[in-house]
């Protein structure tokens, strides 16, 4: 009987065919209203060719075609019908293929191109809106205040885009309550300007938005235009978080792991940032990855870590980019490769992490990176040092000292490092060398002495090593073996191998300082166990006299050994004088047996 009556309304009235149509959208029965809403369609019953342009574009009871959903929506918004004008400009806002406008170019039936996604085409979309706005609907009012706020720059137009959000929350707009609390929080200056936008904001959230619930969580978050509570903030933000919004999802995951203003949750903490980082927040990814590196109540696990670092990346987040460089450096998670590490440091830097250009910078200091990475490098550090930045001035004066990405200028690299000496100490080392050798300065040992003191005064190693040196042979300054040896310790304390070498040297003998060998074959034994080559050569010969305590052949001549290994020519000298290894008795003493083995 319904399909017959469905028939008979076709034939006898458009009208009658589109309430009926109606009815049967409402109880879901699409395919059988399709045909009903073609002959309304037809009948250029505008409502109808609207409904058939939503059917087509959404496939809706009908197989989706974007050409005939344009077609239908075209006939519907030029015969003035609002909701297909405010569908339309929503569509060209979001980029896709022009449809033909009188007098304004593009093609009929043209909305989606075979091609795919195009550039949003602002100028069609605000045609379009403001003759849904100025026909009175509250949608065309709502995104005519979105393109004059967010559009192009030459559209834009924010004193208009306000009253068209206003006219859109007179008329109960979500979206124009939200924009137009947006507005007037942006230009708010007084108290009772953010009260008046906090209320705006408040209504367009109990209707449901969740934007408007994110956002009103954020005032809430921060006490503007309400009393600060950070418990009605959260709760706003898991509403929000539950509707999709990433940036609430985000919020109030790390309002879980951090037990503010909620009950404190890691695993649902972590569950709500995996979903926003998933949706393409890279902060959440690079928690997340944060949280596998660090471990919890389970061992770190730096394979999944490095997987959202990367997503974090990829995504721009130039912090988790740096932790993926140093990861390839240790080969934590991920393969140990030095190339891969420069190229995570140079997305890094590019994207403005200070550190990760440092980290590249040393990279490219050890022959590692692209070819163009010591352009880029020092191009880096120009730039900071012109605006100031004395550590970036310190780098700089490296690269020139060094002729990393430029040609070597030792006069460049002097200037910089001076400027650098008066905050960095690195650069008071380094200026007080170049001082000292003479190196882009003139020469003048004394004040080079003076900033390699200054140095080794705030801690520096290297520093502490160098002042002794020349406390040593009195170069720059009075000649002092003990005040020599306190810089040598306080260097070899804070793990200078060259220190360490510097004191078995002192304490052995020949020096204005009392003997004390076997403190000297302490110090040889530290720096060569820690692969000075030097300090092994001397340990050897230490134990083979028992200089500094018990005779130990045979570690003796291990040390020899590895000296020799690093190619000390002297420690061969010392290796041959050794008498050969004994054969123990128990081997000696096997027979015939023994000394074929031993042929």
């Amino acid at each position: 009987m319904a399909a017959l009556l469905d028939k008979v309304s076709g034939w006898t009235s458009p009208a009658a065919a589109l309430k009926r149509a109606k009815k049967l959208v409402e109880d879901g029965k699409r395919a059988e209203a399709f045909p009903l809403l073609a002959k309304a369609a037809n009948a250029e019953i505008a409502e109808a060719e609207y409904l058939v342009g939503r059917a087509y574009l959404e496939s809706a009871g009908v197989p989706g075609s974007p050409a005939e959903a344009a077609r239908w929506l075209e006939r519907a918004a030029g015969r003035g019908y609002t909701e297909a004008q405010s569908l339309l400009a929503a569509l060209y806002m979001h980029g896709v293929s022009g449809i033909h406008v009188p007098g304004m170019g593009g093609a009929p039936g043209a909305l989606f191109s075979a091609a795919g996604a195009v550039q949003p085409d602002f100028n069609l979309a605000l045609h379009w809106a403001r003759r849904a706005a100025e026909a009175g609907s509250a949608d065309g009012q709502a995104l005519m205040g979105y393109i004059l706020t967010s559009g192009p720059e030459a559209l834009r137009n924010l004193d208009e885009a306000q009253a068209w959000y206003r006219k859109a929350a007179e008329a109960n707009s979500p979206q124009g309550r939200l924009g137009y609390a947006m507005a007037l929080l942006r230009k708010a200056k007084t108290d009772n300007d953010h009260i008046e936008g906090a209320a705006e904001m408040a209504r367009a959230a109990e209707s449901g938005l969740g934007t408007a619930q994110y956002l009103m969580g954020a005032l809430y978050d921060q006490g503007q235009g309400v009393p600060k509570d950070p418990v009605r903030a959260v709760d706003l933000y898991r509403q929000a978080a539950e509707k999709g919004v990433r940036s609430a999802q985000a919020r109030y995951g790390m309002a879980l792991l951090q037990g503010r203003g909620v009950e404190r949750d890691l695993q649902d903490g972590e569950s709500w940032l995996r979903r926003a980082a998933l949706a393409g927040d890279p902060e959440s990814a690079a928690v997340v990855g944060d949280l596998y590196a660090r471990g919890g109540e389970l061992p770190p696990n730096h394979v999944e870590a490095a997987q959202w670092f990367r997503r974090a990346a990829e995504a721009g987040h130039g912090g988790a980019a740096r932790t993926l460089g140093v990861m390839h450096m240790s080969g934590a998670g991920v393969p140990r490769d030095p190339q891969e590490a420069a190229r995570w440091f140079r997305i890094s830097g590019e994207a403005g992490e200070i550190q990760a250009r440092y980290d590249l910078a040393a990279l490219v200091l050890q022959g590692k990176g692209d070819p163009e990475d010591p352009a880029r490098v020092r191009a880096w550090f120009e730039q900071a040092a012109t605006a100031g930045d004395l550590v970036a001035a310190y780098n700089l004066g490296i690269c020139l000292a060094e002729g990393v990405g430029t040609e070597r200028d030792d006069r460049a690299a002097a200037q910089w490092l001076r400027r650098a000496a008066e905050g960095v100490v690195s650069a008071q080392y380094w200026y007080g060398r170049m001082l000292t050798d003479g190196r882009g300065v003139e020469q003048n040992a004394e004040e080079g002495r003076l900033w390699i003191a200054r140095a080794a005064a705030a801690g520096m190693a290297d520093s502490q090593v160098a002042l002794a040196e020349m406390l040593v042979n009195g170069r720059g300054g009075k000649r002092d073996h003990a005040e020599a040896l306190e810089w040598f310790q306080r260097a070899a304390k804070n793990g200078h191998v060259g220190g360490m070498f510097a004191l078995g040297a002192m304490y052995g003998g020949g020096h204005d300082i009392p003997w004390d060998r076997p403190a000297a074959e302490q110090w040889f034994r530290a720096a060569a166990e820690r692969g000075h080559a030097a300090a092994q050569m001397m340990l050897g010969r230490y134990l083979a006299r028992g200089l500094g305590g018990a005779v130990d052949i045979e570690q003796a001549r291990i040390w020899s050994q590895r000296a020799v290994a690093q190619g000390v020519r002297e420690a061969q000298a010392d290796l041959d004088a050794l008498p050969p290894p004994q054969i123990p008795e128990s081997v000696a003493g096997g027979g015939a047996a023994v000394r074929v083995a031993l042929r």
